[in-house]
């Protein structure tokens, strides 16, 4: 096809007879279209990018948008901006605070919406409340959507007896859901911390990985072997017989 923006007498022909327009307003037509094109690949390249941009480059790619485009990035806007918010709330713990007395209205009882307090009472001196504290200092970085605290048992509630050490709380929204008191409950000094997790995550508090009770394993392993034992001894006396 030949080119109408070529110098040739057939096209200044045409053009004498206005069946082609001047050249000059030709190249000003293609030139506008290429305009044209270009802002639409630039118009549609910002579209298909925007889910990736921050709230920020938005913000400063506001200009780009046309009126759907707009529509359609403050629906994601407000979406990014409530997950944000979210992640925000979920992740502000993350440590084993210490809290006093006075502390405990504000930080258990009106700790807010839809936020688990785990509250440990403890008393300097005693190992195992040491070793709890070992724990959920570790918990508290697993889980830092949940509000890990400690106390020192009298300044929570006066004259609270050594012998129900360590204790630990656990509260939804001010309510006491679960409630671990004395050391028998938590097995002694052998206590691991997957098996401090496993004990709060079976009041809802947190929501474990661990796919069967700590506890367990051991205890099968202690009755296989004192099975062992028995079946050894048994054997034994069979053959002094």
């Amino acid at each position: 096809m030949q080119n109408p923006n070529e110098d040739t007498e057939w096209n200044d022909i045409l053009r004498k007879k206005g069946i082609l327009p001047p050249k000059e307003k030709l190249k000003e037509q293609e030139q506008a279209k290429e305009e044209e094109e270009l802002r639409i690949l630039q118009q549609q390249s910002i579209v298909k990018t925007y889910e990736d941009m921050t709230l920020e480059e938005l913000e400063d790619n506001e200009d780009e948008f046309n009126e759907e485009d707009e529509r359609a990035i403050e629906m994601y806007r407000q979406q990014r901006l409530a997950e944000w918010k979210a992640t925000q709330m979920k992740n502000k713990f993350g440590e084993l605070l210490e809290i006093s007395g006075q502390d405990y209205i504000q930080e258990v009882t009106k700790a807010g919406k839809d936020i688990w307090v785990i509250l440990h009472l403890y008393k300097q001196g005693i190992p195992l409340c040491a070793l709890i504290n070992q724990h959920l200092s570790g918990l508290a970085k697993k889980f830092p959507d949940v509000k890990f605290i400690k106390a020192i048992s009298t300044t929570c509630i006066p004259n609270y007896p050594d012998r129900n050490l360590p204790t630990v709380f656990i509260y939804l929204e001010g309510d006491i859901k679960a409630q671990f008191i004395g050391p028998l409950v938590f097995g002694g000094m052998n206590l691991t911390r997957d098996e401090l997790e496993w004990k709060i995550s079976e009041s809802g508090a947190i929501k474990t990985d661990l796919e069967e009770n700590p506890r367990k394993q051991i205890q099968d392993q202690l009755m296989s072997s004192i099975k062992s034992s028995l079946s050894t001894k048994k054997d034994s006396d069979s053959e002094e017989d």
